[in-house]
């Protein structure tokens, strides 16, 4: 956008930033920026996770291979993907704000928008880092091991050369903004070697920093600092040369100065990111590796001991294969392995910690990278991919890294307002509204950092996203949480306030409302009306702004109107020729019968207007169940996560476990799967996969819903447990829906008992088969259970 500050587009989006309130207040997703000292953790005691927490490895990444081998680390907003080859680490930097391109505020020809990395931009790689010690080449050293540890945030590796054993540790430090490669031996070793830090967009390193613009105006930059024991540590150019140290440390920082206000266009003009990336490492600097490993090993537990789970004891054969070969394992045997199926569960909440937290959400490629050209851009999927990324946070004692989602829609809110009420309606978009009318806001299926859409147009996209916000607020009761979003909730039942139309239903004289023109994502036909997709989407917005006006005490006039546009809505029905719930209105199946897609089912997961225990008519149920039968077991991994959710909510443990397994199964040959890092693998073409995170989060989302089903005012127990899981297990810290947190433990596929702690709920029925108990609690409450067998 080239406006000016006084002409008419840049006052209207300052006044839609103020009216969403938004801009500079926006309460959370602080930027690139400088920050108070953080606290330093007093207690000397460090403990390593316990086995089930780490995964380990015989052999470094290979450097071509980063993105199936590479080990992540992050704080939220700074990762890297990290090789530790003895003789030559290599770390691939991001940052979450790395993003070219912009607005992107003009239409193509068929009035859809622009999808590029030139216009709409691509998320990319702010740097490499390399560490070279030539006397360390793997083929000289024994006894080689790599682990990460999913409780500490830690990638250690370890070696031995010449009867001298090596160590270094790897991680991202969110209080200290850094992150950090300690190198250290027992036995009189030394290293030897040298730093390079450099930039992947052509940039000039100036000493052991550098700093540059893209074209869209966004600054970046990074820095780094050495310092050893005994040797000598010096800046040459741009390189850090280290000689005979008996240990090393070395700090990088960086970023950019993106930051969440559409009024400023996104920028903090006032940022120098190079000068800050040296500010940081300068500061982190002053402390020992000792005291920053400890103070970001105590911020990482803060949030990764929330949660612990035991699906059962693995055997020791199992125990003793590292984690690829376990992998393999796995899938060659079709045995059971429990306590690597937790640590997988465990490894997504490690990913959730690392990517989301006081920055912008998680991407398609979450944090990491292995070159600037990721598929689609790496960018905001808003018909699955981006809410997928979401479902586990709550669940999974994460409910903090949540608000990366909420800031970015709200920081977003003034662009996607103005971008709809100029453009939806333009008479070459095939999915205008047929009313002519244009009111609220929505997206299109793909979405940068910068306010801008990209691909098609995706009406229903703005339930979907105010769908997830909201289930945010039934996990914790925040009506902080609730009152931000409002804004957003109402802004689309205004969309669809203008959009829906009023149809006769065939051979009735009863009028419904329905849908315009639509397709149902990805899967056709282009132009068709009354889709289930959006009818159940919209029937979910209608329903949740509903309670939160009633919740905030705000505009009832309007949400009584918004009562009877749901009152209206017609709801799908199942086609008498196939016995499938109908994907369009009409008897026919009109696509590809196993499509990766479950659009028609979001009312029942993650939608909850589709019950199968009895309060949904018998018939819908049967509907539901028979579509996602012929959508069939095999599928990309998102989409096998999103099938196992369904069969748990259908109470199917078998399929459900089944669906998981199939995720596990090693990627080889670019193939669907489970890469050797654990990094789920799309196979978007024969022989060529890519890594694609959201399968990483929605799998373990499955593995929990199979555990607790949960809506306000009911928590069913173990309503999908599996064979393989079902002789011994335990969870703790589960988030519930109507604001309650789980711990459960079970033997023989029967709970034993169950603890139940309000964070705001105050009373829900407990049930397991035919038993049920009604509890009642004050906030921040517990009660234990036991005898729901």
């Amino acid at each position: 956008m080239d406006s000016s500050p006084t002409d008419p587009g840049r006052r209207r989006l300052l006044s839609l930033a103020a009216a969403a309130g938004v801009g500079t207040a926006l309460g959370g997703l602080p930027a690139f920026t400088a920050s108070a000292a953080p606290h330093r953790p007093t207690d000397s005691k460090l403990q390593e996770g316990s086995s089930r927490d780490r995964l380990w490895w015989r052999a470094p990444a290979d450097e071509h291979s980063m993105i199936e081998q590479g080990l992540p680390i992050g704080n939220g907003r700074l990762g890297a993907l990290t090789s530790n080859d003895p003789g030559r680490e290599l770390l691939l930097i991001t940052d979450a704000t790395m993003w070219t391109g912009g607005p992107n505020d003009t239409l193509d020809a068929d009035g859809q928008f622009p999808y590029d990395r030139e216009k709409f931009g691509s998320f990319t790689l702010l740097g490499r880092l390399t560490v070279d010690i030539p006397d360390h080449d793997l083929s000289a050293v024994n006894g080689y091991r790599r682990t990460l540890d999913l409780a500490q945030g830690v990638v250690t590796t370890s070696y031995v050369r010449s009867d001298v054993t090596y160590r270094r540790q790897v991680f991202a430090s969110r209080p200290d903004d850094v992150i950090v490669l300690h190198f250290t031996q027992s036995g009189g070793g030394r290293y030897t070697g040298g730093i390079a830090l450099e930039g992947t967009h052509g940039e000039t390193v100036k000493g052991t920093s550098f700093g540059a613009a893209f074209p869209n105006g966004l600054r970046y930059g990074a820095a780094v600092k050495a310092y050893g024991r005994g040797g000598s540590v010096r800046v040459r150019g741009s390189r850090i040369d280290f000689a005979d140290c008996k240990d090393l440390t070395v700090l990088v920082s960086g970023g950019t100065n993106y930051a969440p206000d559409a009024s400023a266009r996104y920028r903090d003009p006032s940022l120098d990111p190079e000068r800050l990336a040296r500010t940081k490492v300068g500061a982190a600097a002053g402390h020992s590796a000792d005291t920053l490993l400890r103070t970001h090993v105590a911020d990482h537990r803060a949030l990764f001991g929330q949660l612990d789970i035991s699906l059962g004891v693995s055997s020791a054969a199992q125990r003793s294969l590292d984690t690829w070969d376990r992998i393999r394992a796995r899938a060659r045997d079709d045995v059971p392995d429990p306590e690597l199926e937790a640590a997988y569960l465990q490894f997504g909440r490690y990913l959730m910690i690392c990517g989301s937290r006081g920055s912008l959400p998680l991407n398609l490629q979450g944090l990491w990278l292995d070159g600037n050209d990721p598929d689609w851009m790496g960018d905001y999927h808003t018909d699955i991919n981006i809410q997928m990324n979401y479902w586990m946070a709550d669940r999974a004692g994460l409910s903090q890294c949540f608000d990366a989602l909420t800031d970015y829609c709200l920081a977003q809110l003034p662009s996607w307002t103005k971008l709809t009420r100029d453009l939806f309606n333009d008479p070459r978009n095939r999915y205008r509204n047929s009313t002519g009318r244009i009111a609220g806001w929505t997206v299109a299926i793909s979405t940068n950092i910068h306010g801008g859409n990209g691909w098609w147009w995706h009406p229903a996209g703005n339930a979907w996203l105010c769908t997830t916000l909201w289930e945010h607020y039934e996990f914790t009761g925040s009506r902080a949480h609730l009152a931000r979003i409002y804004p957003l909730l109402k802004g689309a039942c205004e969309f669809w306030e203008a959009r829906l139309l009023t149809t006769t239903l065939p051979g009735t004289s009863r009028e419904v409302l329905i849908a315009d023109s639509d397709w149902s994502p990805e899967h056709g036909p282009l132009d068709a009306k009354g889709i289930t997709y959006a009818q159940e989407l919209v029937w979910a917005l209608f329903d949740n702004y509903r309670n939160a006006a009633a919740e905030l005490k705000k505009d009832a006039a309007y949400a009584k109107t918004v009562g009877g546009l749901q009152e209206r809505l017609y709801l799908p029905k199942v086609s008498a020729r196939t016995g499938w719930l109908e994907e369009w209105m009409t008897p026919d199946n009109l696509g590809e019968t196993t499509h990766r897609h479950l659009s028609p089912l979001v009312g029942l997961f993650p939608g909850d207007r589709i019950r199968p225990d009895g309060s949904t008519p018998p018939e819908i149920v049967e509907g539901a169940t028979a579509l996602l039968a012929a959508r069939g077991m095999e599928s990309f991994g998102w989409a096998n996560a999103w099938r196992s959710l369904c069969w748990a909510r259908l109470g199917h443990a078998e399929n459900a476990y089944r669906l998981v397994v199939n995720n596990l199964r090693p990627s080889t040959g670019g193939g669907n799967g489970t890469a050797p890092n654990l990094f789920d693998i799309y196979e978007v073409e024969k022989g060529r996969g890519i890594f694609q995170i959201d399968a990483n989060f929605g799998t373990p989302a499955a593995m929990i819903e199979m555990l607790l089903y949960s809506r306000p005012g009911r928590l069913e127990l173990l309503p999908a447990l599996p064979d393989a899981w079902a002789k011994s297990g335990s969870v703790t810290g589960v988030g519930a829906r109507g604001g309650f947190v789980v711990d459960l433990r079970w033997r023989d596929g029967r709970p034993t008992e169950v603890r139940i702690r309000s964070v705001g709920g105050r009373t829900t029925t407990v049930a397991h088969g035919g038993t049920s108990r009604t509890v009642t609690l004050k906030p921040g409450a517990s009660v234990t259970l036991r005898g729901l067998a």
